[in-house]
């Protein structure tokens, strides 16, 4: 029997050396043809790696959703989507005759004060002095701590609408508000055009600010166990083939009803052109440990199992250098980065032998085709 796997005579065959069936041997010709390479198990550090998918996401507190407090109608907007924008940038101006009168009333309780204040030390005194009834300075004490109560309540309207009470006077006295933007960063979003009424409720600006980016991944509840905080993760965007570095800086801490769980990761390197909401491939890797490895291409698959492929013997047949490889099955364990963990079986020595790195597979398809391979 021959595993040549050129056609010949079955004189010829006759002639040749009977293989066993976990041999298969090429000529000087063949392996050239074939381009058959050997070389030698490495050890390697090598992990688990598990790979999510996910989306670029912004910090809660570096987005921000902006309206006019007591809405009205806009009279003056210059920014479209995109525009870079600082915090406290007017971003739109908006027209109420409601802001006049907070005004109105604000200078007008002012104004009031003085004269309340002095009313209620006066009937203070007059009390201490019983020359006026309790009645009286109640009376009047009520009415001063109403007014500094309303003061103080118009203070806070003005505040919220963008106006400073204390540089408010009857000079000043505005029917426009400016929209400022809460926090620096990008227009994402503009709802707002000249002349639109608009309602307090009503989102004018969308503002997004591209500082300290993260990645939020979803994994599956049976994956739980492999992921904590600290670990590296390699990511990709775009469809990119260059990939980013990232590390998980938190898990959450319940399953959502998909029975799927979040974990969040904190970019390290230089990323340039992401944005929120962006697609993520990511690829975590868990604690590496060193092991016995192999290119990936050095391992056959035939009928479910795992092989490789050890150099065995030259001889010389007919004149001619003669190789001979055997087929030894392994199994496999973790694979990474085009390399996969292997465990031999206990009676080869893996230090002494030379193993196919290339052309494995046409090793297979020449004992395939003999007919030669039992599995």
């Amino acid at each position: 029997m021959t595993l040549i796997s050129c056609g010949k005579a079955k004189k010829a065959e006759e002639q040749h050396e009977e293989l066993p069936t976990d041999i298969v041997e090429l000529n000087e010709e063949q392996i050239k043809t074939a381009d058959i390479k050997l070389g030698n198990v490495e050890i390697r550090p090598i992990g688990t790696t598990l790979k999510v998918n996910g989306e670029i996401a912004s910090l809660p507190q570096n987005m921000a959703a902006v309206s006019s407090p007591m809405g009205g109608r806009i009279v003056k907007v210059e920014l479209i989507p995109g525009s870079k924008v600082r915090k406290g940038q007017t971003l739109a101006l908006v027209e109420n005759t409601e802001f006049v009168d907070i005004q109105q009333n604000y200078l007008e309780a002012k104004s009031k004060i003085e004269y309340m204040s002095a009313d209620y030390h006066r009937q203070k005194a007059l009390y201490h002095n019983s020359a006026t009834s309790s009645k009286n300075l109640q009376l009047t004490t009520s009415e001063y701590k109403a007014l500094r109560t309303q003061i103080k309540a118009l203070e806070q309207k003005l505040l919220i609408i963008g106006i400073n009470p204390h540089r408010l006077n009857n000079n000043n006295i505005t029917r426009t508000v400016a929209v400022k933007a809460p926090i620096s960063g990008y227009i994402n979003t503009v709802n707002a055009s000249i002349g639109k009424t608009v309602e307090p409720s009503d989102v004018l600006f969308d503002i997004v600010n591209l500082n300290n980016l993260f990645i939020k991944l979803t994994i599956f509840e049976k994956d739980i166990a492999k992921v904590s905080k600290g670990q590296q993760i390699k990511f990709f965007i775009n469809d990119e083939s260059e990939a980013h570095n990232a590390i998980v800086y938190q898990t959450a801490k319940c399953i959502d009803p998909d029975k799927t769980y979040k974990i969040y990761a904190a970019i390290q390197s230089k990323c340039f052109n992401i944005l929120p909401g962006m697609y993520v491939n990511a690829q975590i890797t868990s604690k590496t440990h060193k092991a016995y490895t192999l290119p990936d291409e050095t391992i056959v698959n035939f009928e479910g199992k795992s092989y490789i492929f050890v150099f065995a013997k030259n001889k010389i047949e007919h004149g001619k250098k003669v190789c001979e490889y055997r087929i030894v099955p392994v199994s496999k364990g973790v694979s990474e980065q085009g390399y996969t963990e292997i465990f031999f079986p206990k009676d080869l020595d893996i230090n002494t032998r030379g193993i196919v790195i290339k052309g494995a597979y046409t090793l297979l398809s020449t004992m395939k085709n003999g007919g030669e391979m039992s599995c």
